[in-house]
């Protein structure tokens, strides 16, 4: 009897160990979206598909987080907002001011009263993630750092993020009760949109090592830039972009890279250490590579007929698709079952050149997958009498 309650009790400590240890394995990952575990230990990252903006994989994503220098990326979106509306150019000079020489932290050394070109700090501020640099380009943009912060808010808020909130920037603030946080969501919004919009940040993002030149009243000398993502040396692909690290922020990273016509950024937050933080970014860069299968449609086999617009001249327009259309699937897909609809509006004259008059979308199994917008190819006059008796006199001809 003693012999069998001693079995049962061994194969009852069994039973409990088995079940704690894969209790305590299943503790540290995360399901992806093929179902497969993909073990992070930072406590919040996002991967999406930049050109759809589609989630392929997320934990915490939304958690509001001490961004760091992962900030500067909204920096650089206002810097290339600027030079693309013709207000900056890569070849304006930027003094240096007494504030923005001494913000300590990660830094290139500027003095005060020294003039460094747009092009040299956005160098500085893309590669070494230079806290000065970045403040003497937001005074030269809108005049003080607290006028461009709210410049910085405001493009946050066009673009949907909402657990932002900027005080500086540069990101050189370690405490979010400051009013100074981002999500790994919200990064992966304005690194699509600095990448997206901006493409030339690559040519920055992606340098390893540079140099500058000071030029004060000392003489001029040389300074070194690094990289300080590391992943820039190594992974296939890389096209940036930003780290950033604060002692209570810990180890940030928005990383993107394209292969095969498929755009991914990668964000993490929080990891425990530098080494992490690369390591867990380029997992995820190769879960959605190795997952991700892109669907392209250039068109060649569809025919858009012309649309009626009433009351104009002509009487009709023809229309064409705004872009290419592209979805991301996580899976493997059959062609054969992507179908799609064209949509017209009832239009009235007048009509302008490249107004959108119609969509196209497309459904996968009767699943919609988006719409692409037609446009005008052509104006569209209001007719008037004497064309209305034209059109009825050619119809009798």
């Amino acid at each position: 009897m003693k012999s069998n309650f001693f079995i049962f009790f061994l194969f009852l400590l069994t039973a409990l160990s088995s079940l704690f240890f894969h209790a305590g394995c299943a503790k540290g990952q995360t399901q992806t979206a093929s179902g497969s575990a993909l073990s992070l230990s930072s406590p919040s990252v996002v991967l999406i598909e930049s050109n759809t903006g589609k989630v392929l994989f997320e934990k915490s994503k939304d958690e509001e987080r001490i961004p760091a220098s992962i900030t500067k990326i909204m920096t650089l979106c206002l810097i290339f907002d600027e030079i693309e509306k013709g207000k900056l150019s890569y070849d304006d000079m930027v003094t240096v001011s007494e504030a923005a020489s001494k913000m300590g932290g990660s830094q290139v050394y500027l003095e005060p009263n020294e003039e460094q070109s747009v092009n040299t700090m956005i160098k500085c501020i893309s590669i070494a993630s230079a806290n000065d640099a970045a403040v003497a380009m937001a005074e030269k943009i809108a005049g003080s750092e607290s006028a461009f912060v709210e410049r910085m808010n405001e493009k946050a808020k066009s673009l949907g993020m909402k657990h932002t909130h900027f005080i500086n920037c540069s990101g050189l603030d370690d405490d979010i009760t400051s009013g100074h946080y981002s999500s790994a969501y919200d990064v992966a919004l304005m690194s699509r949109e600095l990448l997206t919009n901006h493409p030339e940040i690559s040519k920055y993002s992606t340098v390893w090592m540079d140099e500058i030149t000071h030029k004060t009243k000392k003489g001029e000398s040389k300074f070194g830039l690094t990289n300080t993502n590391k992943l820039v040396r190594y992974y296939k692909g890389i096209t940036g972009l930003k780290t950033g690290s604060t002692s209570k922020a810990k180890y940030c990273l928005s990383a993107s890279a394209t292969r095969n016509g498929i755009s991914l950024i990668a964000v993490i937050m929080g990891a425990p250490d530098h080494k992490v933080r690369f390591s867990e970014a380029a997992s995820l860069l190769d879960y959605g590579f190795a997952n991700c299968h892109l669907y392209e449609c250039n068109y060649e086999s569809i025919s858009f007929d012309e649309v009626t617009v009433a009351g104009g001249t002509p009487g009709k327009i023809q229309q064409y698709p705004a872009k290419k259309f592209r979805y991301v699937f996580t899976e493997p897909y059959d062609e054969g079952k992507i179908s799609y609809k064209i949509s017209d509006k009832s239009l009235i004259a007048p009509i302008k050149k490249g107004n959108t008059i119609g969509n196209i979308t497309f459904f996968y199994e009767n699943n919609e997958l988006g719409s692409v917008p037609l446009l005008a190819m052509d104006h569209c006059k209001k007719a008037s009498y004497l064309d209305r008796l034209v059109e009825a006199f050619l119809q009798f001809v």
